[in-house]
């Protein structure tokens, strides 16, 4: 047998599995590109025409590494959010501010509370870490406030997550409820709060921006409603030293200057921003339609995704995915034993919702 380097026995405990399979490895599987790209709860309709022009007009200077203060882009987003830029950190979107979080907050062994079948990536980086998971059931589906509390509690648990509005499921806590869960916290465990569909909520689901509490990380993103996903850039909202420990740990020259450039792009054009929202919302509501009229129930969301309830199990749920596969539809679906029966649809331009109202009744044929 040949000699070679030996991991640590934590790399050799993990299997090799990725959080998710992502489309672009399934079309290679498959042969051939999907027609309707709906599973990524990417923006479908794209950036901003002005961010797209600001990027080919930045493309020269590509020889460049970005700036590793992020300066312009986190003093936009001071300005953009009324707090100071010492309240900022940019990151390779919330993926990789989380994996910068779990490193600085868990040690091997430490319980880590999430909820059972939310955000997979989150469970990714506490398990490369070495963190021990404590999982919440859903309750009627949305994440348990209470039983994530309660299980912080009892653990004595660093670090607790919470996706508002959620994914996958698409329902939210109001503003208020996520205060009071705030309030309830020890003051020794860190509440990562991940907005990444803020935008596309209700105006009465985010709390305002309180930088004076030490325990609390808010985490938003532009890769949803800004069109950004490709180019990764995500932003930590946090107290002053809280934010000041990422520069501990943080690759300082990871974000590239095109993605400073866009991100800095996309801020300044709200105009998209509000059309977007706009189109997701007439979206969802012809998702809803499409499900009431499939014989599927459709939750109410607050997010650029659909679930719809298929009313059986998680197997059948599994089964109209994969027809939904055959027929060159993305979509993905949760995974989570009470969740699972659903399958998940975001919203996307109309010929590609064209393609699955389409589809979706020949899978459902296919099934039975």
């Amino acid at each position: 047998m040949t000699e070679r380097p030996s991991p640590t026995e934590l790399v050799r405990s993990l299997p090799a599995t990725v959080p998710f399979v992502g489309p672009e490895t399934q079309e290679r599987e498959r042969g051939r590109p999907f027609r309707a790209r709906l599973g990524a709860n990417e923006n479908g309709f794209g950036p901003a025409p002005s961010v797209a022009r600001a990027m080919a007009g930045a493309a020269p200077q590509m020889w460049k590494y970005g700036d590793a203060q992020n300066h312009d882009l986190r003093n936009a987003l001071a300005r953009h959010l009324s707090v100071g830029a010492e309240n900022i950190v940019i990151g390779e979107g919330i993926d990789g501010l989380l994996g910068l979080v779990v490193r600085q907050y868990v040690e091997q062994g430490a319980p880590v509370v999430t909820s059972l079948g939310a955000y997979p990536t989150f469970n990714y980086h506490v398990a490369g870490f070495g963190g021990r998971l404590v999982t919440v059931p859903y309750r009627d589906d949305r994440e348990d406030l209470e039983g994530l509390l309660d299980a912080v509690k009892l653990q004595n648990a660093p670090l607790v997550y919470l996706s508002n509005p959620d994914n996958p499921m698409g329902t939210w806590w109001e503003a208020d409820a996520v205060e009071d869960f705030i309030d309830a916290l020890p003051p020794t465990t860190m509440f990562v709060l991940d907005e990444a569909y803020g935008e596309t909520a209700p105006q009465s689901t985010l709390p305002a921006l309180d930088i004076s509490r030490p325990n609390v990380l808010r985490m938003r993103t532009f890769s949803k409603v800004y069109g950004l996903a490709g180019l990764r850039c995500g932003y930590a909202i946090g107290e002053a030293e809280t934010i000041r420990n990422f520069e501990k740990v943080r690759n300082h020259f990871g974000m590239t200057r095109m993605a400073q450039e866009a991100a800095l792009s996309a801020l300044e054009d709200q105009g998209h921003l509000h059309w977007v929202c706009g189109e997701v919302e007439a979206c969802r509501q012809r998702l809803y339609r499409i499900a009431s009229e499939n014989g599927l129930t459709p939750l109410i969301s607050a997010t650029n995704f659909v679930t719809m309830d298929c009313g059986r199990d998680g197997a059948y749920a599994m089964k109209v995915l994969q027809e939904l596969g055959k027929r060159d539809v993305f979509v993905r679906k949760p995974m989570a034993p009470g969740i699972d029966r659903c399958i998940r649809v975001s919203v996307g331009p109309a010929e590609e919702i064209n393609v699955f109202e389409a589809k979706l009744p020949e899978a459902l044929k296919a099934v039975e």
